[in-house]
């Protein structure tokens, strides 16, 4: 157990905390008055649906869609993805089921170390907290690495549901080959001379995060957020969900993300933005909360290797369009931003010149 002073550290588990149905909300998770969610904006340019069979078969109207999506949201719905609805269905189930489980069960999974005064990034848990003031996410999380498969702790890996190691294996691979296809068009949206070379910052060393995502019910869900406006530090993010509460920034307003049975949300990552020199960039989102229903997500981040230095590409620099980035090394920037999250900060203002 920590000392007494350091209980502040530990983050309630919001699961635990909807299921004793009590009206009023810990202090820890209510908002300040101008965060709060607001109603979102109908919008007359709705975020656009790219069927990436079609894309990949050199569809002169995929493509612009994509182009459009990229450009004006920094994301997009992707249909045709090739991901069987059985093998979606089933990664919706064991992310699910794994949250059902005993909080005893899922505790041995933590994600706090050292006698629970240190937070690592892999594991059962909730925010990494910082000080005793800092406003807390109405969610539960559970961070894994699952590649390069050198670098997966299989101790954190659930052996309960059973399946739920072959799924996520499957699952991953199958977004991966996703992710890679999405990243050639990218790179020829932004001008590349070589379409691959951002697939390519994918290589051996590169790591991919799976994050499982419990929004649960919230009494007050006025009062709080599932998760705070961000960005994400990966190349790519591709997002599997089965509810209505994912938000985009556009223009100071907030926008919802439509679900579409089957589709996933892809979005780009800050690596994108600066590799790109500001030409797309990585969209701000949060997730609302629910009174009614809870919310499971399950997101996958692509990001480069740690040791990688990431800049923009050179291509991309002129005198007409300066250097708008400096360099950072990945893995700084990775922990760069879980502090920032943690301040309501975004890391890519600190890489920004």
């Amino acid at each position: 157990m920590a000392d007494d002073d350091q209980q502040w550290k530990i983050p309630p588990n919001v699961q635990e905390l909807a299921a004793a149905g009590r009206d009023e909300l810990p202090s820890r998770y209510v908002v300040c008055d101008h965060g709060r969610p607001t109603s979102a904006v109908a919008s007359d340019d709705p975020i656009p649906v790219v069927d990436l069979s079609r894309l990949s078969s050199g569809a002169a109207d995929e493509a612009a869609k994509l182009r459009s999506a990229l450009q004006n949201w920094g994301l997009f719905l992707a249909v045709g993805h090739g991901i069987e609805p059985a093998l979606l269905g089933e990664m919706m189930a064991v992310t699910t089921n794994f949250f059902n489980l005993p909080l005893e069960e899922k505790q041995k999974y933590t994600n706090l170390v050292g006698g629970k005064k240190e937070h690592q990034l892999q594991g059962y848990g909730g925010d990494m907290i910082l000080s005793e003031t800092q406003v807390l996410d109405w969610s539960d999380r559970f961070y894994l690495n699952v590649e390069p498969e050198s670098r997966r702790l299989y101790d954190l890996w659930p052996t309960q549901p059973p399946s739920f190691r072959d799924i996520l294996h499957r699952y991953a691979a199958r977004c991966r080959e996703l992710a890679d296809g999405v990243l050639r068009e990218v790179a020829k949206v932004v001008g590349l001379r070589e379409e691959g070379c951002l697939v390519d910052m994918l290589d051996e060393k590169a790591v991919t995060y799976v994050r499982l995502n419990l929004y649960p019910r919230c009494p007050r869900p006025e009062k709080v957020l599932g998760f705070r406006p961000h960005s994400d530090a990966s190349m790519l993010t591709v997002v599997l969900n089965n509810a209505a509460g994912l938000q985009v920034l556009r223009d100071g307003e907030w926008y919802d993300v439509p679900v579409v049975p089957d589709a996933l949300v892809v979005n780009l990552g800050d690596t994108v933005e600066v590799v790109s020199n500001g030409l797309l960039k990585s969209p701000v989102h949060k997730v609302v909360a629910n009174s009614e229903s809870k919310r499971v997500s399950v997101a996958a981040f692509y990001t480069a290797d740690p040791e990688r230095e990431v800049e923009p590409a050179p291509e991309l620099v002129s005198e007409e369009r300066p250097r708008r980035y400096g360099k950072m090394k990945n893995s700084d920037y990775i922990r760069e931003l879980h502090e920032s999250l943690a301040r309501r900060e975004r890391a890519i203002d600190r890489v920004k010149i």
